[in-house]
């Protein structure tokens, strides 16, 4: 059991726009839903939450940096960079605490492009295509990884 039980909720790029990008295929609920759920179910958990959002592929790196350092649990919805960035998949491969992969839509049945996932290949779990409340599933899965 780690002595931190805190959890780095990372959001990566256009996901400041939820609720109003895409919602057909995202859904309504706005990324302040999104981080009140975490809260909600860290608290159920017995988890301590900071929740983050960056459109910066760099600023994500550091925050990642940051959870290894601090032994932090990282759940991360990185968006399109999920697809696109190998500095961001080595930054969570040194991550030593629990790294759950997370995504709104189901990324495996969208466009081919989407269908590769960087980070997923250094990913503790994963959890794909349960819409927002796939966050706290995952933050259930970071806890049941630390039991």
């Amino acid at each position: 059991m780690p002595t931190s039980r805190t959890v780095l909720v990372l959001n990566g790029p256009n996901l400041n726009l939820l609720g109003r990008r895409d919602p057909e295929v995202y859904g309504t609920a706005t990324l302040a839903d999104v981080e009140q759920l975490c809260a909600d179910g860290c608290a159920d958990l017995g988890l301590t939450l900071d929740f983050r959002q960056s459109n910066h592929e760099g600023v994500l790196i550091d925050w990642v940096h940051e959870a290894f350092a601090g032994g932090w649990a990282v759940v991360g919805n990185f968006g399109a960079f999920t697809h696109t960035s190998i500095a961001l998949m080595d930054a969570l491969a040194v991550v030593e605490a629990p790294f759950v992969e997370v995504h709104i839509s189901d990324i495996h049945a969208r466009e081919e492009f989407r269908r590769t996932s960087y980070v997923g290949l250094v990913a503790s779990d994963h959890v794909i295509g349960q819409g927002v409340a796939g966050y706290v599933e995952a933050l259930r899965r970071v806890a049941d990884l630390w039991a």
